[in-house]
């Protein structure tokens, strides 16, 4: 779908990388740049495999690695003219910081008028705190997310996985392609000024809307819902399983279930709303119920009833599921230190034509493209889109302003 669309990726950890690793899925060629000494997630591990770190290795397939020292004014210079020749321009550079190697998007598209150029940073590029460093963590705090999270009367928790960084990636790419279809219309680019805080909030929806109609922090409520009862997890004999009862009618269903048909007559949880303002009476009811049950033979009979319910999986045991290997979550590819990689297919491989025919996103079995090494495509980078002749280019490597990977067997 992106196969003329090439992409300058001048990110570094999660944020920006997720963001152009959605657009190598879908066929844009991204050159990823970085410093002789790597992407940091390069080292944060373990694990590790063939070298590279499973954090690496989640958020960097299918693009080139073109490792060069931009304080070299040469190197700088290569990059300049890839910019200059690129659809889209993805960095998450300090506010400010690109301008000193002339790859500032006022410097950019001064060559490449019809640039998209996605800035990504903790805070925007306008305010008081523009000029601070921003990391998943730290915004979980700021905006609310780790004091909502946790169990009531616990302490705030932070996520387990940086998800401010990764829906800050989902929402550069749809802005990426928002813009790409403007610059295509008007032939005109632009500057798109994305940070980690205005997306964690505007991804907290019905929670954030909820505080700024009741002026009310959220209360830590662990794995229940603020507005809907029950829908949480509980404890069978067995093993824990989730509910999610959507509605009057489900709950009733979920009574008989569970033998209490008379508290779905009950005035005081026959309605949701009644259900939410006496939650703490009637969770524990239901969780001695629930107890009495193999987890299993719950979920059997609440499916048969209509009602949804699911058991707790970890990760490890959620890539087993039935449903999961049935859609082809897991791909493989050929990595050149690692060998034969795992990955988590992208969401949007399964996409079809009106006709019905498969659009062939999905790379076929065991050759899905890995994440490179660093460097691995320096020279023929510097050479094919930089315009060096490979004299240059071998110079540059040289003298360590870039860096050209060498490549063993597996």
């Amino acid at each position: 779908m992106l196969k003329n669309v090439k992409v300058l990726d001048l990110s570094r950890v999660l944020a920006g990388p997720y963001c152009t690793q959605l657009l190598a899925d879908m066929g844009a060629d991204v050159i990823k740049v970085e410093s002789p000494t790597g992407d940091d997630t390069r080292r944060w591990g373990p694990p590790y495999v063939g070298g590279e770190s499973g954090y690496y290795l989640s958020v960097n397939r299918g693009k080139r690695s073109l490792a060069v020292d931009l304080k070299d004014a040469e190197a700088a210079a290569a990059v300049k003219r890839i910019a200059g020749r690129a659809d889209v321009v993805i960095e998450n550079f300090k506010v400010g910081d690109l301008a000193r190697y002339g790859l500032d998007y006022e410097s950019v598209s001064a060559v490449n008028p019809k640039v998209v150029y996605m800035s990504i940073t903790g805070f925007g590029q306008t305010g008081p705190r523009a000029n601070e460093p921003g990391y998943d963590g730290a915004l979980q705090a700021l905006s609310g997310v780790m004091a909502m999270t946790g169990e009531p009367g616990s302490g705030p928790v932070k996520l387990p996985v940086a998800f401010i960084d990764v829906l800050t990636g989902v929402h550069a790419a749809y802005g990426v392609l928002a813009a790409l279809r403007r610059a295509e219309a008007t032939g005109a680019g632009v500057h798109l000024d994305l940070s980690l805080l205005d997306v964690a909030l505007a991804s907290l929806v019905n929670q954030a809307q909820s505080v700024l109609l009741t002026g009310q922090a959220p209360e830590r409520h662990g794995s229940a819902h603020p507005s809907i009862v029950p829908y949480q997890a509980f404890e069978a004999a067995d093993g824990g399983l989730a509910l999610a009862v959507g509605n009057d009618k489900q709950f009733a269903k979920l009574c008989r279930v569970l033998g209490v048909p008379e508290l779905a007559a009950d005035d005081r949880y026959a309605t949701n709303d009644a259900r939410v303002r006496n939650r703490s009476v009637l969770i524990p009811l239901l969780a001695g119920r629930v107890a009495e049950w193999r987890r299993d033979d719950l979920i059997a009979a609440c499916s048969h009833a209509g009602v949804p319910a699911t058991p707790v999986l970890t990760l490890a045991e959620a890539f087993e599921d039935a449903q999961v290997r049935a859609r082809g979550t897991v791909i493989t590819g050929e990595h050149p230190t690692a060998g034969t990689v795992p990955m988590v297919a992208s969401p949007l491989w399964s996409a079809a034509g009106v006709d019905g025919q498969d659009l062939g996103l999905r790379p076929a079995e065991g050759e899905a493209p890995a994440p490179p090494l660093l460097g691995q495509h320096s020279f023929d980078v510097l050479t094919k889109e930089a315009g060096l002749s490979p004299t240059q280019a071998d110079a540059l490597i040289a003298r360590g302003a870039a860096l050209q990977a060498e490549i063993e067997p597996a």
